[in-house]
């Protein structure tokens, strides 16, 4: 049974925010993954956004097969991906202190939450913000032919998270602070590229910590066009730098800049700055560009990245 707000609790509670939309291809095989961690969820908290096929039968049979688990399910917004994960956020329970954000298809390694739940408590204080993610075993369809993730070589930073995400949603676990900043700057935001990268944005703006974990927590499974092997390599990298060229990126620029101006009395006075400095960097002139870009040093990982950054740079592409 759920702890009531006032109960006295020796351990984190720990909320699961699972999102769901006709995955009942994959879910029996992350559904059975929380049973088999080192340390169980109290809540599994499911939002599912219409699905048509057995996805929510699935969930109901696992609920009456489990009744040690709590569980409860929710009607999602229907507006996508991201807004569901934000109803889930918006909806976890006061007693919850950490939450745990899940998609339907992947599968945990048993020590995911019990990794993080550790990293989110070593060396912060209560009401420090603290998000933390980590590294993935990408595999194809049928859970084979694991790879590990990249790696980030330069650390977690706003600086970073206005142009580039390294925190995978699939991944993401929230401390109470960090979940109460997320939920109440969700409800100003009218529209997301991806939910994850804006909370990597708006906890870093905010002055909160990331801590990425280099150990893999989950098999990350690639579908169709998304398959093993098609976000590595050279040839993976040039037809990432078309897509920056072809203005998709300033689109998406676009968009995360409107989210942020919502929220921006939650950044830190440095952070609103440099806020406005990207801002100003996108419709300033060529050269004005790169002297304001090299000015703020926002970065991406890796070389290659920062290439890239100054190359959408130059044609006008941020």
């Amino acid at each position: 049974m759920p702890e009531s707000a006032g109960a006295t609790r020796t351990h984190p509670s720990i909320a699961v925010l699972l999102a769901t939309y006709n995955g009942a291809s994959c879910i029996q095989e992350q559904l059975e993954s929380y049973l088999s961690q080192s340390r169980l969820p109290d809540l599994i908290l499911v939002s599912d956004d219409g699905s048509t096929d057995d996805t929510l039968a699935l969930i109901d049979a696992f609920r009456k097969s489990h009744p040690e688990i709590c569980i409860r399910t929710t009607n999602g917004p229907r507006r996508g991906s991201a807004k569901n994960f934000l109803s889930l956020l918006q909806d976890t329970p006061d007693w919850i202190d950490v939450v745990a954000l899940s998609d339907q298809d992947d599968v945990w390694l048993p020590d995911k939450l019990e990794r993080g739940l550790s990293a989110l408590s070593e060396n912060s204080h209560e009401s420090e913000i603290v998000l933390y993610c980590a590294r993935t075993f990408e595999c194809d369809a049928e859970l084979n032919h694991l790879r590990l993730s990249r790696n980030i070589t330069r650390p977690p930073a706003f600086r970073h998270a206005l142009v580039q995400n390294i925190a995978g949603g699939n991944t993401m676990m929230l401390n109470r602070a960090a979940l109460d900043l997320v939920r109440d700057a969700s409800r100003a935001v009218a529209k997301l590229v991806v939910h994850d990268w804006w909370i990597y944005q708006i906890v870093t703006g905010a002055g909160g910590r990331v801590i990425f974990d280099p150990q893999p927590v989950l098999l990350y499974r690639q579908h169709g066009g998304n398959l093993i092997g098609a976000n590595t390599g050279m040839a993976a990298r040039l037809r990432r730098l078309r897509l920056m060229l072809s203005g998709r990126f300033r689109r998406w620029n676009t968009i995360n800049l409107l989210a942020l101006k919502a929220s921006s009395h939650r950044l830190t006075p440095e952070n609103r700055q440099l806020l406005a400095e990207f801002d100003a960097c996108r419709k300033a002139a060529v050269w004005q560009r790169l002297r304001l870009l090299r000015q703020a040093r926002l970065y991406r990982q890796g070389f290659f990245g920062l290439v890239s950054l100054y190359t959408a740079a130059l044609f006008g592409r941020l």
